[in-house]
């Protein structure tokens, strides 16, 4: 829930910051300067789009779970032309279970994957985020280019990518 609840104050704060400046007739050049201007010090941009709708994907404070070595912790930075989201999400970075967990308001979404495998246009996501979070030093690379790159670090490349979709209640 918490998750939820900061999405929703930040939301709210980028809109009431916003709000004004839309009152008073400002670009939409200035906004966009705007949300840039308040991205974390530590965001990583993992993927920019720039033609039609504007969009930036991001990753920023990562943690490693102190009980599991494997797991990591992070916030994405979700920055459309007219939102801001950030989620928090998970992976698991084991070579025999690589896996990212994300959530919407409907579902928990666990993406089992293959690293240094092929990659579907539909995971192309999961798989620039799990780098990221994974190996940092790889982050924002095309996941296509580094099959050598995993199995020098012990991915096998040959996993079944599957997804398990939990709903969540009244979603």
């Amino acid at each position: 829930m918490r998750p939820l609840r900061l999405v929703s104050i930040l939301g709210l704060l980028a809109v009431s910051a916003v709000q004004p400046l839309m009152a008073e007739g400002i670009s939409r050049d200035e906004i966009l300067e705007q949300m840039k201007s308040m991205r974390p010090l530590d965001l990583v941009v993992l993927k920019r789009k720039d033609v039609g709708d504007d969009y930036t994907l991001g990753i920023f404070a990562i943690k490693r779970d102190p009980s599991n070595p494997e797991l990591r912790q992070f916030k994405l930075w979700q920055e459309y032309s007219d939102n801001l989201l950030i989620p928090s999400e998970s992976v698991d970075c084991s070579a025999e279970e690589p896996v990212r967990v994300t959530r919407d308001k409907e579902a928990i979404y666990i993406r089992k994957l293959n690293p240094g495998g092929p990659v579907r246009a539909t995971a192309r996501e999961d798989h620039l985020v799990w780098w990221a979070a994974c190996h940092p030093e790889l982050a924002g690379q095309d996941p296509v280019s580094l099959a050598d790159k995993a199995r020098e670090l012990g991915y096998s490349t040959l996993l079944i990518e599957s997804q398990e979709v939990l709903r969540l209640p009244g979603g």
